[in-house]
């Protein structure tokens, strides 16, 4: 499994924000500092406080708004699957991180998070690869 562990500025938002996408929340391993985003079977997004974040390491935690350092991409079956988180993502409080990537037999698109976390969708046509 994979856990990618996110800071957040205000829990509330973020939760809403992620739940606007459909993914499920485990309320067995959230409390007032974490959600638990289920994304799939193998992927687990954990919203932390600052604070809570803070504690797992002895660096600064950098503001995903003023600086990047990891991009997520996240796979989709369809462009209309890609398209469709996006609205999901835009409706719920995200906005679009970059232009439409339209290369071929990959189309993509990114957004961000109300805290700035970046997240791509990407679907790559293996057929007219």
């Amino acid at each position: 499994m994979i856990f990618v562990n996110l800071p957040v500025s205000d829990l509330a938002t973020a939760r809403a924000f992620y739940e606007g996408l459909g993914f499920a929340v485990n309320d067995m391993f959230s409390d007032e500092h974490v959600v638990s985003v289920v994304v799939s079977d193998t992927i687990v997004v954990m919203l932390l406080d600052q604070e809570r974040f803070a504690s797992f390491t002895p660096l600064p935690v950098a503001d995903a708004r003023t600086s990047t350092q990891v991009l997520h991409c996240l796979s989709a079956a369809s462009r209309t699957e890609v398209d469709a988180f996006v609205q999901h993502a835009l409706a719920a409080g995200g906005t679009e991180f970059r232009a439409t990537q339209d290369e071929g037999p990959m189309y993509g698109r990114s957004v961000a998070d109300p805290d700035g976390h970046v997240w791509e969708i990407l679907h790559m046509d293996l057929v007219e690869a």
